[in-house]
């Protein structure tokens, strides 16, 4: 069964969110009110060589998640990107965004939807609605699945795909030299992208202190990359604290994903984070995923190694039938 757009239960004004978005205590945010110092999560020039692959190591080993600024993406692309995104949610009537549903049945299809995970009734729901554009390789790449309005949305969606192409090798190649390593080792292992450009959409929530707008996880992948508006909401999970990430309109935030843990042997490791929502305004985000085919094998490119290899195909049905639950599915390979 489809879960109910979030989107539509902000806009019935209900000063009481229904119980299955209501997190157990234990993961709830902090007191939305509180004074919460924002430590800073790294910020890297990417035009300045200066000392840039010791930048690359530290945020890496301490964070598993940086900051990007003059990283070549034209700023207008990004702005672009969320226009279209926040068109598409509070632009288009939801009669024409349900055109757009993926398939509920299947994790991960290409659509607009409110819930990733596989059915279970203990399972705590986001209170975010999203779309997600299957984009590479090109075979899976179909803009026809893509909204039509506004008019230069596809031709958006694809120019933005290739850029964060561009990106992502290039940031890959950065942490792979940081650790001693070729340039092409890590996207070498990975092998082409299979990449995944997910709008979320988080309606403003009546109840912040007890939802979440996407729940604690690392990702699965290689690498992701991320925008987000001036709302914030980003957290990361770092020294036993949740530390905001901080909104820069022209930067792009990089996330380690899991199989960059397992290649690196553990020396990086994969970002643990969250969403928060917020009472009175939406927030909007693009992340763009880039993964291994599922039948790629992942090995650690040191020795001893401290995680077993694994099939990718086989860690994404660990990821969505047992939920992410903080990293247990990528501490479950731990030697």
């Amino acid at each position: 069964m489809e879960a109910q757009r979030v989107q539509l239960l902000a806009e019935k004004g209900e000063i009481t969110v229904p119980s299955q978005y209501i997190q157990p205590p234990e993961t709830r945010p902090q007191n939305p009110n509180a004074n919460v110092k924002e430590a800073e999560v790294p910020v890297i020039d990417l035009s300045s060589r200066s000392n840039l692959l010791e930048k690359m190591k530290k945020a890496c080993k301490e964070w598993g998640a940086f900051q990007v600024i003059n990283h070549k993406v034209p700023i207008c692309l990004l702005d672009d990107m969320r226009r279209v995104g926040r068109n598409f949610f509070e632009g288009c009537e939801m009669e024409e965004k349900l055109r757009y549903s993926c398939d509920s049945s299947s994790p991960a299809s290409e659509g607009y939807g409110s819930r990733m995970l596989v059915e279970s009734n203990e399972t705590v729901l986001d209170w975010r609605d999203y779309f997600d554009h299957h984009t590479l390789p090109l075979s899976r790449r179909d803009p026809s699945h893509w909204p039509e309005s506004p008019a230069d949305y596809r031709k958006v969606v694809a120019e933005y795909s290739d850029h964060m192409k561009s990106l992502a090798q290039e940031l890959l190649g950065l942490v792979s030299e940081s650790l001693g390593l070729t340039c092409q080792c890590i996207e070498n292992i990975v092998g082409d992208f299979y990449q995944n450009i997910t709008i979320s959409y988080y309606p403003p929530c009546p109840q912040p202190e007890l939802t979440l707008g996407l729940q604690s996880h690392s990702d699965m992948g290689a690498i992701t990359l991320l925008i987000q508006d001036d709302v914030g909401g980003l957290e990361v999970f770092n020294n036993e604290e949740w530390v905001t990430v901080k909104p820069m309109s022209n930067a792009i935030c990089v996330i380690l994903a899991d199989q960059t843990e397992i290649i690196t042997n553990g020396e990086y490791r994969s970002a643990q984070h969250r969403a928060l929502t917020n009472a009175k305004r939406s927030r909007l985000s693009v992340a763009t995923f880039h993964d291994p085919a599922k039948a790629r094998r992942i090995s650690p490119a040191f020795h001893p190694p401290r995680y077993r290899p694994v099939i990718y195909g086989d860690y994404v049905s660990s990821w969505y039938t047992k939920g992410p639950e903080g990293k247990r599915n990528l501490d479950a390979l731990l030697i």
